[in-house]
């Protein structure tokens, strides 16, 4: 028995396709080369990854054939494979309106710029949202994602970072409890299904084709996304012809603020958080050595900060720039806070889910993070102290992110970030000067407190 849901504006492999492909159901879906020649050269179907990358190796097909190295972690595309596809029909079940559930309440800069991003759902339009860390993007969805719902339109939500797809997913689901939502990301304990509402890393997409209405990429400048031709790629062969697509983001690079800049591409600036309070200016501290010696470092302004901080129980994040780094600290932390509960997460920990979750639980007091963590996730009431701020791994984007998980709550509006560095980078200065310039712009149109 085949549901041929599962390949509704889909572009799968065999091996993915879920049930049995018969002759029969062969001749109804849509299939196609998995690599496809264009100017002369071959690339890959479903990223558009050229195969100059690559080189013919001995294929189960009994052949030599070129394969995808981009989107391998997805499953191999091999040049002999075929992709299957439906057309994307927007069959979903109907539930009572309105879908929305929620009662609470947007700031005037909130609520014009989900008056903006309904109207471009609404007329299939191309938009920009340049909001500050904690303006409260996800409530200025609410209003655009219901009206495509009860339009009968297919939306999308995606984010290069797990962590992200992780917290927006029962946000979401939460305020519209009726309509099922597929959370698609690597490692995921449920498996695929169709849905009217789908939350996914960008990577997810590219095992879809024109299957959405509405696309939705939030922290459109961070890695892996940006400036990643394959992603784009996958993010707009994911669209419909007609369809709306929606960038979120609090550190728009320079490309795309120039678009926005010659009106290249309609935009909506938000320089305040939806509390009405100023974003947090970090503090720069200049700090020497290392921290391998744990009684040299016991002395240090660091541990001093980190002890005043376990103190007086107010909770923190500390961010080092490697896991290398991190594993060395660790056992230092661990002689020098024995009365403290803390954990370390980074992007190979497999338990990062649940040491986040005891962070965000007030379990821990503090969290030692990479910038696994810089973006994307609330804590309730902390301050931020961000390790070797010097270090190249610490853009400018990336620096402002981090200073941006502080002060997020109503409750809390207010905190402390402190760069300890060693030397003055480029990056620390336009982070400061960004974090500045949207105050002012804020404190300008009247925004702050």
């Amino acid at each position: 028995m085949s549901d041929y849901s599962l390949v509704y504006g889909r572009s799968l492999l065999k091996e993915e396709v879920g049930f049995e492909l018969t002759e029969e159901i062969r001749n109804r879906l849509c299939v196609e080369p998995a690599f496809i020649i264009s100017d002369g050269r071959k690339s890959c179907a479903r990223c558009s990854t050229c195969s100059e990358l690559s080189k013919p190796y001995p294929c189960i097909c009994g052949g030599d054939c070129l394969y995808c190295r981009e989107c391998i972690v997805l499953g191999k595309v091999r040049e002999c494979a075929q992709l299957y596809s439906l057309p994307e029909p927007n069959q979903f079940d109907t539930y009572p309106k309105p879908y929305l559930k929620w009662n609470g309440k947007l700031s005037d800069q909130q609520s014009e710029a989900s008056i903006v991003i309904t109207k471009s759902i609404t007329e299939n339009k191309e938009l920009i949202v340049w909001a500050v860390a904690g303006a409260g993007k996800t409530e200025m969805l609410f209003q655009g994602i219901q009206r495509a719902l009860e339009s009968n339109k297919r939306v999308c939500i995606a984010s290069p970072r797990i962590d992200v797809c992780l917290e927006l997913a029962p946000r979401i689901q939460r305020v519209f409890p009726a309509i099922p939502i597929a959370v698609l990301y690597g490692g995921a304990e449920e498996g695929y299904r169709y849905t009217q509402l789908v939350i996914a890393t960008t990577h997810q997409l590219y095992r879809f084709k024109e299957a959405f209405d509405v696309v939705i990429i939030d922290e459109v400048d961070a890695f892996p996304y940006h400036m990643n031709a394959a992603l784009n790629f996958a993010t707009n062969k994911s669209r419909k012809t007609l369809s709306s697509l929606i960038y979120l983001t609090a550190t728009p690079d320079k490309p795309m603020q120039l678009r926005m800049e010659n009106k290249l591409t309609e935009a909506v600036v938000l320089p305040a958080r939806y509390h009405g309070h100023a974003l947090p200016v970090p503090k720069a501290v200049y700090q020497r050595g290392d921290l391998m010696d744990y009684k040299k470092a016991a002395q240090t302004r660091l541990i001093k900060h980190m002890k005043r901080l376990i103190e007086l129980e107010k909770r923190f994040l500390i961010f080092v720039p490697t896991i290398a780094l991190m594993e060395k600290m660790q056992p230092v932390f661990h002689t020098i806070f024995q009365r403290a509960s803390f954990e370390c997460v980074h992007s190979k920990d497999t338990d990062r889910k649940e040491k986040v979750q005891k962070m965000r639980n007030g379990e821990l007091d503090f969290l030692m993070t990479t910038t696994i963590l810089e973006r994307g996730v609330t804590f309730e009431n902390i301050d931020v102290i961000i390790w070797r701020a010097d270090h190249h791994v610490y853009t400018e984007a990336a620096l402002v992110q981090i200073s941006g998980r502080v002060g997020r709550s109503e409750n809390h509006p207010t905190g402390n970030v402190t760069f300890y560095h060693q030397d003055w980078t480029r990056a620390m200065k336009k982070a400061l000067k960004q974090i500045r310039q949207m105050n002012h712009l804020a404190q300008k149109r009247g925004l702050i407190h």
